[in-house]
């Protein structure tokens, strides 16, 4: 697990463990990050399951109920597949774009 950190986006890219093991240590070190927006990057994994991905909805609600922005970036996942409740994009910087809307909505109180 790698993690950078950018303004109030924490980026971290997962390169070797499975799924299931870095949802597992996120959740040890989520208060380090939960007032940043947080990207999860799963580009150098081996194609992903719907299932894998939904390991992050309970992470990502708690998240996005905090009022901050949660993304996942998988290009190994059928985008149509991935349940609305959490957001998936297939690259960096489609997650900042999300990111920006979601600042400008959260700005304008919606």
């Amino acid at each position: 697990m790698i993690i950078d950190k950018e303004g109030n986006i924490t980026i971290i890219t997962q390169e070797k463990a499975s799924v299931i093991e870095l949802v597992k240590k996120l959740d040890v070190v989520y208060k380090r990050y939960k007032n940043d927006n947080i990207i999860v990057a799963l580009t150098s994994l081996k194609p992903l399951s719907v299932q894998d991905i939904v390991e992050f909805l309970q992470l990502s609600n708690t998240h996005r109920n905090s009022k901050n922005s949660f993304v996942v970036v998988s290009d190994k996942v059928n985008l149509d597949e991935m349940p609305d409740e959490i957001v998936v994009v297939p690259t960096l910087q489609e997650a900042y774009d999300v990111i920006e809307m979601e600042e400008m909505e959260r700005d304008l109180g919606f």
